[in-house]
């Protein structure tokens, strides 16, 4: 005889199993080597202001466009990539973007003009993708709990890429400059596409049991975004549709905040060294390297409860920047703001491996780094005209104002459930 939780328990063994050929060595290999072939593609192009001007740019008037030439070609081929990994399997694409980042950064590294090095950043675009590719190779092999614990995982490993790598790049520019060091850091994602050669190749096909997607949703109790799977086993339309919606506003509430950062710290403190607003920079970011996995554990079974706390989170850290004039105040806001971008990060990974469940993950992960880098691009360009129109508080007030609607769209929906729940409850029929 079946119990009412028994639900639960078929849940709770599906989430936590590991298709054959991969286990938990291996999803650490495919992180760390997301994290070594990021090395080049986010510590260098804080320094575009200083390789540009030996292209011939001497007041590095490019800087702002190339900067997001990469993002804006990769949101175009990533949904492309995706569906040809489904197609002509996981592991191949995801060598394949591992090679194009490291052709990309030999031809930026020797370029010596404008447009060869421009060239060099739209291959970096088109044929790069990583991310995408390394969540799509694990969304082939694992499910549930296991691929959601992965996808944090990953994401780590882009915030420690963030964190190190342009430390690490300052620390080689008195031997090399950041414009050779493109050359030098291609041996990165050689080396990683070396090490992925050995992973298996995860199967083309992963259909879910209806019934795990089932129990997932009523031990969560959010039937919106986390709605029950149909028939196929696949998350509904309208899933997908409010995660892409929620990854492109989370992406912009945040990065708006990082172009101009560093002027409004010098801006609100004078005589602010380059060291210590490199570690106010740092400090959202060390925050979701610390805190995501206990998040992970304490979300997973509520991740709407933990986005909508996440953009609350967001909101009141970035309006808190507009007032910050102090080191302690901006070390305040800036935490707040690593509350959010922790629990917003965990629980859209939590959201996408639950949607992932009856989908080829290739076409899933593709279509979310689309999302994710046309947030991103938004991002930059209201930022720029933010900061050229009303000086460098705007972006982060303009980000204040996207997290708020974020929150209000994420709870309001919510309420009439609630107020109809309780008036059943105090006038039962």
């Amino acid at each position: 005889m079946k119990t009412a939780a028994s639900p639960r328990i078929d849940a709770a063994a599906v989430e936590t199993k590991v298709r054959p050929g991969i286990g938990r060595r291996q999803v650490y290999a495919v992180a760390g080597c997301y994290f070594v072939a990021s090395f080049a593609a986010l510590g260098l192009p804080p320094y575009l202001t200083e390789i540009l001007p030996e292209l011939g740019d001497g007041a590095a008037r490019w800087a702002g466009l190339l900067y997001i030439v990469p993002t804006i070609f990769g949101a175009i081929g990533a949904p492309l990539w995706g569906r040809l990994a489904d197609r002509f399997g996981r592991k191949r694409l995801l060598l394949r973007a591992q090679l194009g980042l490291a052709a990309a950064f030999l031809l930026a590294g020797w370029a010596d003009s404008i447009a060869t090095f421009a060239t060099a950043l739209v291959i970096q675009g088109v044929l790069g993708g990583t991310f995408a590719a390394s969540n799509g190779y694990l969304g082939a092999a694992l499910e549930g709990h296991a691929l959601s614990r992965a996808l944090t995982l990953m994401q780590g490993s882009a915030r420690a890429a963030l964190v190190c790598a342009p430390i690490v790049v300052g620390s080689l520019t008195p031997w090399l400059s950041p414009h050779r060091q493109y050359a030098l850091l291609a041996v990165l994602p050689l080396a990683a596409a070396a090490m992925l050669a050995a992973l298996p190749e995860p199967p083309r096909s992963r259909p879910a049991p209806p019934q795990a997607t089932t129990a997932e949703a009523e031990a969560d109790g959010t039937p919106v975004v986390e709605a029950t799977a149909g028939p196929s086993g696949r998350a509904p339309a309208a899933s997908l549709r409010a995660l892409y919606a929620i990854e492109f506003a989370f992406v912009f509430s945040t990065v708006i905040s990082f172009p101009y950062l560093i002027a409004l710290i010098k801006d609100r403190i004078p005589g602010t060294g380059p060291m210590v607003s490199g570690i106010l920079f740092a400090l959202p970011h060390m925050c979701y390297l610390i805190a995501a996995i206990p998040v992970h554990s304490l979300f997973r079974g509520r991740p709407r409860l933990g986005i909508a706390l996440g953009f609350g989170c967001i909101a009141l850290g970035l309006a808190g920047h507009g007032i910050a004039d102090s080191l302690t105040s901006f070390v305040a806001v800036r935490l707040v703001l690593g509350a959010g971008l922790t629990l917003g990060l965990v629980c859209m990974s939590v959201l996408a491996a639950d949607c992932a469940k009856g989908r080829a993950p290739g076409g899933l992960f593709g279509s979310i780094e689309f999302f994710s880098k046309a947030g991103a691009v938004a991002a930059g360009v209201a930022a720029a005209a933010g900061n050229d129109w009303f000086g460098p508080t705007a972006p982060v007030l303009t980000g204040t104002a996207i997290a708020l609607v974020t929150v209000l769209a994420i709870a309001l929906p919510r309420l009439p459930r609630t107020l109809r729940t309780r008036r059943s409850l105090r006038c039962p029929r």
